[in-house]
């Protein structure tokens, strides 16, 4: 069954010491001084290897279970054996003289493993030494770790038992022969989990139940305990501690917080104790540098200890290289490996390794010293972390309480050996914690900025103009850094937008300033007495006549400083903690099956005992259920506890596991799953996902200049990878630029000095140091992207400065002024003229503002015609931009301006004026297609927003939703702000921030199908329907998809949420086969299922106990709680010969609107009267209607129609009572896909791929 189960507590369990016959032999007629012999060779006496029952009992507990193929035992050394030949069978080469079929698992080297249990040397002792224990780490070539944990004890020759055999005797001391003495032994356990403190109270346990069995045989004793720990489960990740009981101690089994995070089960501030804040970041850097790196110590438990903290620092980064943290005597000659590694030994070796050894970082744990050994060529020179992190990192490790001493001084005495223990647990929790916290706060202060640098499409990552954003003092270490393994695989972690804990703290910590502001404008509100009264306080919409965005891309946005003052607080978090039965006799089949019934048995009462509501906690029992339904071969049980994951937490969903037992189910267990229709969905889908074949593509490149002629695509490809723009029209007329008057390709030599003034005059742009004077003038978010020379002006001489905002006037002197020559808004005219100047015309820059009367002229000489390019596009763009209530425009056009300036700097010709003109695109449209835009669109439109920003191409908005913000108590400030979810192709989600419209989550995937719908269930919960007939249960809180829905067999088309007194009660969804589910919203349960007699069931509404649903061929109306047909709507008009779309209810007036596809046309039918004609309203201009939606009294429909003899997305405002047409919205260049409300305050409208953005409108 190990092919197949999770592995438990225990994989292999080893009693190692020397055989009995040696000792005699060393001892047998020697008077020399015990100090004086020579150390012993140890040797593996006795393996215990799972499963501990036997073959017959295995098949009983098992009928019919074919997961378990392979047989082990466990076995002792037999006297009569060499000892090669005996490590031969062990490793399964050789069969072993066991009559049972002996394997070990193949990465455990049971030959290299003795010296690891006695890394000083076995010697013989005149006295008794105390227990002591240490901690192994394996790796096998893959990168796999196993951890062991070692106990050595010692027995006396005269009246202790240990054995070549497992039952010989030492003989006795009577003789005289032999002297008394003490000879080591050490008991193994072996653990695929890094359960270092468990394992060594396990162990403890085990050596105290021990001692009065000395002169017994103590081989069955440890093959118990081997048993018992076999059969104890590792946790699934979350929230849920396991504790069994091993006498005296309870132990206590940790689950990893999360599936990718590491499994913590040892005291992470011991690094902390041993160093100084400054050498723990020495070591670090030593570290993410991947040096040759050696600890030293006396004590080698803290060797494996200290070195798998530093481990633990890093995630999620990993080391990739060889991890020895203890090397033996023999074993010294590891260190002169020439690659990259991280190894221990005893400090008595510190001279030899620093003498023999070259290049090595060494580090004496003792002491804290940092030192190398001698360097082969030059002097090792190690970086320092970046200044600003290290600062930060070494304020918050100074605010740690370190020391548990210091938190008891105030408590009273504890008189119970398990209350110290559990408040000695909970203390260091919350220190490992506050530890992590504090490391994974470095390393996100770090890195966090590389992602400004990575081009995700083309996998592309430029280091070098990463490395130049960087201070000067850290380019040292950021140069050697980036060379590394380990952050090449952080960069594809990055590259497939992975969200890892990297992710969450710097998505979560990149606007805490953000959140400060909203706490005291939140704390500066007047709350009325009502509002105090309630727990929640609703957060809404901003008021959009008064927001505004900053209207310019921050081209110096790696250089901004990180507010990494700001302390991350840590919250604390709620562990459940699950007890195990107790396991009485391990190795007797009847108390093995009684143990995992009773296990069973808690499980369920747990389970039964839980709300629905705590689906957390849930999903970790049924998990739990299942391993133990497996464990017992009851399959089918396991894989409906299984099942029950995908409502409860999909993330511990055990897909390999599952699959695995699919594939070996009986064909009579096989059948029955194929009967019950949960199961067979789900055996399918896993199946399915194992033919899936998806290559993954997780290659990095770094950015190089081309080294061959580029033709279109391939300068594309090029311009996308250097950072520079991805939009691919943009890219398209700078082609055009670039290749004015030559043949259609760009040579390798153009390219370069074009990237190279791009980043000449962006690195100028970023050393402009502005006088306070000037900047006091600017708006917060505003910066300088060009100069000019210096020249002459009527308002002076300096330099003039162009902003996203406006121009002024650098004026030049001792004290350098600001004198405002126009904003963009203002500008009336641009003019490019000349001024005579003695013989000569001097080419001069003419700007007429609104506001002044006086026209701003400036003699520009060769820039005068670069610069009127620059200002034309700048108010073209500022103008588009007022219109059309769309940022994004100044965006495209401060871009088309810097491109502008860089094709005239690349070219140098007397074509570079021309070639950079083809670049003025908002120009050229104000010029060739002035549009304007309608009064009605001007007065309602408020904002428009770009879901797809930064994107190579504009994507379709499939659906929206808007939900409110609630602040709670319990929850983050940014969970209470309002939100806006767009759908968009293949199944990506993006989520903005409503209060700011900035996006707070970039995309996330539901699947890889077209999303249909979306709804907020209940404050914590979105589901989101796809056509892969899935429904996706988004957590709010944690932003992220635990739970599915997988019980409809066709596209999931709609879903609504039946409320009483507030509170939502049921949700109903509608598939595309005619399909309707109720389902109860806390245990996500199905309720009822009705099948409507017809397919094609595209929507689906709620009123008054009855459900109305629109197929294409009827609206048909039933009663939600038995289903009932009440009434049926069909189109039998003859000016009517397409399907219905879509349908609105007004039930106060007793009507119901619906729209047909590929029509133009609304009818409304008298809900009182179907047998009446409906009225219709035909709207003008309308080429199709594709989405409506209520908003209080009126109808607002999207659709596709015309203007000025162009297709353009439409909305049309129809009023209920007066059954006419209010307004004509034309604010998209694309077919409207999609609406929705946001508090019937406003509405917010989604178009298709050609232009792919939202707007945002005043309702009423």
């Amino acid at each position: 069954m190990e092919d197949v189960l999770p592995s438990g507590l225990l994989e292999i369990c080893l009693l190692v010491g020397a055989p009995g016959e040696r000792v005699r032999a060393l001892l047998q007629g020697t008077q020399r001084r015990l100090k004086s012999l020579p150390p012993l060779d140890p040797e593996v006496l006795s393996v215990f290897v799972p499963p501990f029952i036997s073959r017959d009992d295995l098949q009983v507990i098992n009928a019919g279970n074919n997961l378990n193929k392979s047989k082990r035992r466990s076995f002792r050394k037999k006297k009569e054996r060499p000892k090669i030949e005996n490590a031969k069978s062990l490793n399964g080469e050789q069969k072993a003289p066991d009559p049972e079929d002996v394997t070990v698992p193949k990465d455990i080297d049971l030959i290299a493993l003795p010296q690891l249990c006695f890394p000083g040397g076995l010697y013989i002792s005149s006295e008794s030494k105390e227990d002591h224990i240490h901690f192994l780490v394996f790796t096998d070539v893959c990168g796999n770790r196993t951890y062991g944990v070692v106990a050595q004890y010692y027995q006396s020759m005269q009246d202790g038992s240990s054995s070549s055999n497992g039952r010989g005797h030492w003989e006795s001391a009577q003789t005289g022969k032999v002297p008394v003495c003490f000879v080591p032994f050490a008991v193994c356990v072996i653990s695929r989990y890094p359960y270092f403190n468990a394992l060594k109270d396990c162990l403890s346990c085990l050596l105290v139940q021990l001692r009065p069995f000395r002169d017994l045989d103590v081989e069955e004793h440890i093959k118990e305990f081997a048993a018992k720990l076999f059969l104890i489960p590792s946790p699934p990740p979350g929230p849920l501690h396991l504790v069994f009981n091993m006498k005296p101690l309870q132990i206590i089994i940790p689950s990893r917080e999360d599936p990718d995070s590491p499994i913590i089960d040892l005291d992470l501030h011991l690094p902390l104790l041993c160093f100084k804040p400054e050498q723990v970041l020495q070591i670090m850097t030593c570290i993410l540098t991947e040096q040759r790196i050696v600890f030293f110590s006396s004590d080698w438990a803290l060797l494996t200890l200290v070195a798998e903290c530093f481990m633990l620092y890093l995630h999620p980064l990993q080391w990739q290289h060889t991890f020895v943290p203890i090397l033996s005597r023999q074993m010294l000659d590891f260190v002169m490996a020439p690659t990259s590694f991280l190894m221990g030994c005893h400090i008595d070796h510190f001279g030899e390794v620093s003498t023999e050894g070259e290049d090595l970082i060494l580090i004496n744990i003792d002491n804290g010293d940092i030192t190398h050994s001698k360097m082969f060529e030059e002097e090792l020179e190690i970086p320092d972390v970046p200044a600003q992190a290290a600062e930060t990192f070494i304020k918050r490790v100074e605010a740690l309480q370190l020391h548990f001493d210091l938190e008891l001084c105030h408590l009273r005495a504890s008189t119970d050996l398990g209350e110290l223990q559990a408040r000695r647990r909970a203390w260091q929790q919350k220190l490992n914690m506050d530890v992590q916290q504090t490391m994974l706060q470095l390393i996100v202060n770090i890195f966090r900025e590389v992602k400004d640098h990575l081009n995700y499409e083309h996998r592309v990552f430029n280091s070098e103009e990463f490395l130049k954003t960087r201070a000067i003092g850290d380019q040292l270490f950021y140069k050697k850094v980036l060379e590394t393994y380990m952050f090449h695989s952080f960069l594809k972690a990055r590259l497939n937008r992975k969200m890892d804990a990297f992710a969450r703290l710097d998505l979560s910590t990149q606007s805490e300033e953000d959140r400060r502001l909203m706490i005291e404008k939140m704390a500066s509100k007047r709350v009325s007495a009502e509002r105090k009264a309630s727990r929640r306080m609703v957060i809404s919409m901003p008021n959009l006549q008064d927001f505004k965005l900053p209207e310019g891309p921050i081209r110096n946005s790696s250089l901004r400083k990180v507010e990494t003052g700001v302390a991350v607080r840590t919250p604390s978090k709620s562990i459940t903690t699950f007890k195990i039965p107790e396991i009485h006799f391990p190795l007797m089949f009847q108390c093995v099956h009684s143990y995992y019934t009773d296990f069973f048995n808690h499980l369920s009462k747990a389970i039964s005992t839980l709300p629905p509501e705590n689906s957390a906690m849930l999903a970790r029992y049924f998990y739990l259920r299942g391993l133990v339904s497996l464990m017992q071969g009851k399959l089918l049980n396991a894989l409906s506890d299984f099942q029950n994951l995908e409502k409860t937490d999909l993330r511990i969903f055990p897909t390999d596991l599952v699959r695995k037992i699919v594939e070996t189910l009986p064909r009579s267990e096989r059948l029955q799953a194929d009967r019950k229709p949960e199961l067979k969905r789900l055996i399918s889908r896993v199946m399915e996902k194992q033919r899936e074949v998806l290559k993954v593509d997780d290659h990095v490149k770094n950015f190089e200049l081309p080294k061959t002629h580029m033709q279109l695509d391939d300068f594309v490809k090029r311009i996308q990878e250097s950072g520079i723009v991805r939009d691919i029209d943009t890219i398209h007329r700078l082609f055009d630029a670039l290749t004015v008057g030559q043949q259609k390709q760009i040579d390798p030599e153009t390219f370069r000095d074009f990237y190279n003034y791009w980043k000449e005059t962006e690195a100028e742009a970023q050393e402009v140091n502005l006088p306070p004077a000037v900047i006091e003038h600017l708006d917060k978010n505003e910066c300088v992207y060009k100069l000019s020379c210096s020249v002459k002006t009527n308002y002076g001489v300096g330099k003039i400065a162009l902003t996203q905002k406006r121009l002024f006037l650098l004026t030049e002197g001792g004290h350098p002024g600001y004198v405002p020559i126009a904003a963009f808004r203002d500008i009336e005219d641009v003019k490019s003229t000349t001024v005579a100047f003695l013989l000569l015309r001097i080419p001069t820059l003419r700007i007429k503002t609104l506001s002044k009367k006086e026209v701003f002229e400036a003699n520009l000489k060769t820039e005068c015609d670069l610069w009127y390019l620059i200002v034309k596009e700048m108010w073209a763009g500022k103008k588009m931009a007022y219109d059309h209530k769309d940022p994004q425009y100044i965006q495209q056009a401060l871009t088309n301006v810097l491109l502008m300036d860089a094709v005239v700097g690349a070219l140098q010709s007397s074509k570079s004026i021309y070639a950079a003109s083809k670049l003025s695109y908002f120009d050229r449209m104000k010029n060739e297609v002035p549009m304007m835009v309608p009064k009605t669109t001007a007065e309602t439109l408020k904002h428009k927003i770009n879901p797809s920003a930064g994107e190579t191409f504009p994507q379709a908005i499939d659906v929206l939703l808007y939900t409110p913000g609630h602040l709670d108590p319990s929850e983050r400030l940014d969970n209470a702000h309002p939100k806006l979810w767009c759908a968009l192709n293949e199944g990506k989600v993006v989520v903005f921030d409503a209060s700011t419209w900035s996006i707070q989550q970039h995309c996330f995937k539901m699947g890889r199908s077209k999303l249909t719908c979306m709804v907020m269930v209940e404050q914590s919960q979105v589901w989101i329907g796809s056509q892969d007939s899935i429904i996706y249960i988004i957590n709010t809180h944690s932003m992220s998809c635990n739970k599915q829905l997988n019980d409809h067999r066709s596209d999931v088309t709609d879903i609504i949420v039946e409320k009483k007194n507030g509170t939502p009660s049921e949700a109903y969804s509608s598939s595309l086969d005619g399909t309707v589910i109720a389902w109860n919203i806390s245990t996500l349960k199905v309720n009822r299922v009705f099948q409507l007699p017809c397919q094609n069931l595209t929507s689906i509404k709620l009123h008054n106990g009855q459900l109305w649903c629109c197929t294409r061929s009827c609206i048909l109306v039933v009663s939600t709680h038995e289903f009932r047909p009440q009434m049926k709507i069909e189109h039998h008009l003859k000016d009517v010969c397409s399907s219905f779309l879509g349908f609105q209810l007004f039930p106060e007036r007793d009507e119901v609107w619906v729209s047909y596809s590929r029509s133009s046309d609304l009818y409304i039918w008298n809900t009182k009267d179907l047998s009446s004609t409906p009225q219709k309203i035909h709207l003008q201009d309308c080429s199709e209607i594709t989405c409506m939606i209520r908003v209080k009294n009126q109808l607002w429909v999207g659709s596709s129609g015309w203007l000025q003899g162009k297709s353009r997305g439409k909305i049309y405002v129809i009023s209920a009572e007066s059954k006419s047409v209010e307004k004509e919205l034309v604010g998209h260049a694309d077919v409207v896909k999609a609406l929705c409300s946001a508090e019937d305050r406003y509405v917010l409208s989604g178009s298709g791929k050609e232009e792919g953005k939202i707007a945002i409108w005043k309702a009423g």
